[in-house]
């Protein structure tokens, strides 16, 4: 029996530079070296996004470093990587995005179950910077809550 693996590599930027309104989890078509480079945990998704191209989605601009052992056959470490999703998901996703300022941004690259790569995508909406304040504002104000109920919690 598989054990879970813990590789979950975040977009941490998305959720506070983006509204999200709509999310699709998505296999990733990859090479040998490239499952090999993210089982280790030297993937970034910093300034990646996709793109519908010819009815198919792709993610753009990922960093997968180059795997170590890997020979003259080791991957390109920033190329397009075709995402598999249903036809109908991807027609879905492409409308949504024909709408003024909404783009389709991962969230988070994870191994699933079965030792597959999967990746979470949305399509998002880019806050103001009036949104952003608020953002910081909620968290700050759970932070405080959190502290005070740890503070004054009985023993």
């Amino acid at each position: 029996m598989k054990q879970k693996s813990d590789i979950k590599i975040l977009n941490k930027k998305a959720k506070f530079e983006y509204i999200i309104l709509d999310c699709y989890t998505a296999g990733i078509q990859l090479f040998g070296t490239e499952i090999k480079s993210i089982r280790e945990g030297k993937a970034s998704l910093v300034d990646s996004y996709c793109a519908v191209e010819h009815g198919e989605m792709y993610v753009k601009q990922m960093h997968i470093a180059e795997y170590r052992f890997g020979s003259y056959a080791n991957h390109e470490a920033k190329r397009d990587r075709k995402l598999l999703l249903q036809r109908r998901e991807i027609r879905k996703i492409e409308r949504a995005t024909k709408e003024t300022g909404k783009t389709i941004i991962p969230l988070c690259l994870f191994i699933n179950e079965k030792g597959l790569a999967k990746m979470e995508i949305a399509v998002c909406q880019g806050k103001h910077t009036y949104d952003k304040r608020q953002s910081l504002r909620e968290a700050d104000d759970k932070r405080q809550i959190a502290q005070l109920k740890k503070q004054y919690q009985p023993t």
